[in-house]
């Protein structure tokens, strides 16, 4: 029946194993949705929602940023993003009742998973120091615990603002305004933990941290390369686009560790060749590359574009681009010999990329976080950078560089100053808009945050979304953080694992959800996204809300910022809060590319933000030009008996969010706790198929990180590399082993030995 949550918490710990497929979506994905839906909404909430789901006139799905093409279908969405619909969309409800019944000792025992399944939150609620569990509370008591905490503090630095991707334009721009009016840059966000290495190492070499492509150049290039990422999962509607390419005659080159299905054969839900056809085969060549050998790929394949003659555009490279003899110098010198070690591939295979990139006119390169969650994640994207303006394929139709962001709004957070280094640029239009001075210093990103929270250099923690506490590196050192905390704060619209670990004192605050009608003073409201590719839209929610006692995050921050700011702020919290569009017409003065922007989201797609790079090849770097760049070649290594670990997401799963237990690609059913290890290195370190074991990573530090009680699958992996899903193996990355540069954790390359263990 719909809106019945699961009474118990499913066991998780022997979970079923079949063999991995070899083709995604298709009817399977279309039964598995409507059973999903259903369950959560019912019959008739499932069609009125999902048929409003990435339309003009309807609302932004609240998963991936994957961007929709001007003509859209009737059903505009994937497997995930319904699921993503259905949790926020669900007639099950969290009330003041569950809280009474379940103490906070109770629900720490329970998984995310169960947590998420209970349903969307109906009241603040409030949990005293030294009580057994949250109880109601009024919005007007909310703030005046918030004020008095923050009121209390040194100085403003003691505060966090973390901000989660769904946040949509008008409240992040709020939020970041009413921190930096508070006194702190500190607004550390998701984005630190996921494409920070993207923006570091763009904006150092094309002077713009976004992609440079859109939808049209995808169907346009001669060649696509997907590195480090699965769309058949993560981003689900990237595949439409990628059979749409190959229809066209583009090739895909896939890099990856994992075969992934969605890559082998998609089957189009939305036509016949895809319900009742074989479908379509993506990938032409798969390149089955060793954790963490991506930059050494790429410089090779540099190597062998400077050694092919007429391969390289060198009126490009004269007109546009600067520190081209040193790179060609470096890139001359790459090693065979250490290529091959470092990428696991034979040279064979990497002579075909070339030749496939040589016959392309027109190359994208697109890549998520198995790129950017490395140590070296910076200089190997920024090899990525290297090879496409040998061939002159920035600023070009159908080319150029394409980071596929996660959270639908994450992109949209940062452009509107969600960040804790803001360029001096933007602090100055922000005080010449608001007439006050914004601090100067930078603040914290994530990691640096948790590290002030356990050396009691932070005492209150605010999140905008997200669950901070699961999707952070090394568990256990990030909770006891958090402990450490005065005041924790979360503004969510269903449970999480980060509702309790609390501070001493504890928040939760229940917000609109994208599909719900957002009714102000001023009449409804809309408000706006920007999505991976720097297309700005509007979202209208029209489901009624949740709960009478859910407020908007624009109203939280504005609210909150009248209680804590009081008069001294001359900013009009109160006239933002009623209409929208007067936040929208300041943006419009502040944050470049959004002049006139209430007129134009008011079109139906909205518009494209400007993008020097690809709109005029014109590339604002402190030399003027685009970058080539000549880091040393790295990658990681495991000693003997040990294996390298990348932590990713099950089909069921959409960041720290849990679906469901199953990875139905992966042939997984009814677990979570399963490793995946190449059979032939199972078999040399003993562990048979079916065995387990516990996980336990090696790092500089000494200090054990362990992860107990995991299924091995024997699975066809990179020999020498092993996966297993997170959030239940971020225990194992240490706070410190983070990305040069960006400082992201390094969630890619951790080396893990494996210690049997007893199935019981």
């Amino acid at each position: 029946m719909a809106g019945k949550p699961p009474t118990g918490d499913p066991v998780q710990d022997a979970p079923d194993v079949a063999a991995p497929q070899h083709a995604a979506a298709g009817l399977p994905a279309i039964a598995h949705t409507l059973r999903v839906a259903q369950q959560q909404m019912g019959v008739r909430r499932t069609a009125l929602t999902l048929l409003k789901v990435n339309q003009k006139d309807g609302f932004d799905c609240p998963g991936c940023a994957w961007p929709e093409p001007d003509k859209r279908h009737a059903a505009e969405f994937c497997e995930n993003g319904a699921k993503a619909v259905a949790e926020e969309a669900t007639l099950r409800r969290v009330t003041p009742d569950f809280f009474a019944a379940h103490p906070v000792a109770d629900l720490a025992t329970r998984s995310g998973y169960w947590l998420g399944q209970q349903g969307r939150l109906t009241h603040p609620m409030y949990l005293a120091e030294g009580a057994a569990s949250y109880e109601p509370v009024t919005w007007e008591r909310a703030f005046d615990l918030i004020a008095e905490e923050l009121h209390a503090l040194t100085s403003p630095d003691e505060a966090l603002f973390y901000t989660s991707g769904r946040t949509s334009n008008e409240a992040a721009f709020l939020y970041q305004l009413f921190a930096r009016e508070f006194g702190t840059n500190n607004l550390p966000d998701c984005s630190n933990m996921c494409h920070e290495s993207s923006g570091s190492a763009l904006t150092e070499t094309i002077g713009v941290g976004k992609g440079s492509v859109l939808l049209e150049d995808l169907y346009q290039a001669d060649l696509i390369i997907v590195a480090g990422q699965n769309p058949g999962t993560n981003h689900p509607r990237m595949l439409s686009a990628l059979e749409k390419a190959k229809a066209g005659g583009t090739k895909i080159i896939t890099v990856n560790p994992l075969p992934e299905a969605g890559m082998e054969r998609f089957k189009n839900p939305q036509n016949a060749r895809g319900l009742a056809g074989v479908g379509t085969p993506l990938t032409d060549l798969f390149l089955q590359i060793r954790l963490g050998g991506d930059q050494a790929l790429f410089r090779t394949l540099g190597r062998l574009v400077l050694e092919t003659e007429g391969a390289v555009d060198t009126d490009f490279i004269r007109e546009h681009t600067h520190g081209f003899e040193e790179y060609e110098r470096t890139a001359r010198a790459a090693d065979w010999d250490e290529t091959l070690r470092a990428t696991g591939l034979r040279r064979e295979e990497i002579e075909e990329a070339l030749r496939m990139i040589l016959a392309s006119r027109r190359t994208v390169v697109c890549w998520a976080m198995g790129l950017t969650q490395h140590k070296h994640a910076v200089p190997t994207i920024k090899e990525v950078v290297n090879l496409l303006l040998l061939r002159g394929d920035i600023g070009r139709p159908g080319a150029g560089v394409c980071p596929v962001r996660g959270h639908s709004n994450v992109q949209g957070d940062r452009t509107m100053g969600i960040f804790e280094r803001p360029s001096a640029a933007f602090l100055d239009a922000l005080e010449k808009e608001f007439d006050f001075t914004p601090p100067r210093e930078h603040g914290l990103d994530v990691v640096r945050a948790i590290r002030a929270l356990r050396d009691g250099d932070a005492k209150v923690f605010f999140a905008m979304g997200g669950n901070f506490v699961a999707a952070s590196p090394d568990t256990e050192v990030t909770e006891a953080a958090m402990r450490r905390a005065r005041l924790t704060v979360h503004v969510s619209t269903k449970l999480n694992r980060s509702h309790v670990i609390t501070g001493a004192r504890a928040l939760i605050l229940p917000t609109l959800g994208r599909t719900e009608r957002d009714r102000q003073s001023g009449g409804d409201q809309f408000v706006t996204v920007e999505d991976s590719m720097g297309m700005v839209h509007a979202s209208r929610g029209r489901l009624e809300p949740a709960s009478p006692h859910l407020l908007s995050e624009p109203a939280i921050v504005c609210r909150l910022a009248r209680r804590v700011l009081g008069t001294e702020s001359t900013t009009p919290w109160e006239e933002f809060e009623k209409d929208y569009a007067t936040i929208r017409d300041r943006v419009s003065r502040v944050v470049p590319g959004f002049e006139d922007f209430n007129a134009r989201v008011a079109r139906p797609g909205g518009f494209t933000l400007p993008h020097a790079p690809r709109d005029e090849r014109r590339f604002p770097t402190a030399t003027g030009k685009a970058n080539f760049t000549a880091a040393p070649v790295e990658y990681p290594k495991a000693p003997e008996g040990r294996l390298l670990l990348q932590t990713l997401r099950s089909h069921d799963q959409y960041n720290t969010t849990i679906y469901g237990l199953d990875d139905r690609y992966r042939g997984i059913k009814n677990g979570r706790r399963v490793v995946l290890v190449n059979p032939d290195d199972a078999r040399t370190l003993g562990l048979a198929d079916g065995a387990y074991a516990d996980l336990v990573s090696e790092w500089t530090d000494g200090t054990e990180r362990r992860a107990p009680g995991f299924r091995v699958v024997h699975y066809p992996t990179t020999p020498g590399c092993a996966a297993a899903y997170y959030p239940e193996t971020n225990v194992l990355v240490p706070l410190d082993h983070t990305a040069d540069t960006s400082n992201t954790p390094a969630s890619k390359s951790l080396v893990i030995r494996l210690e049997q263990a007893d199935p019981a």
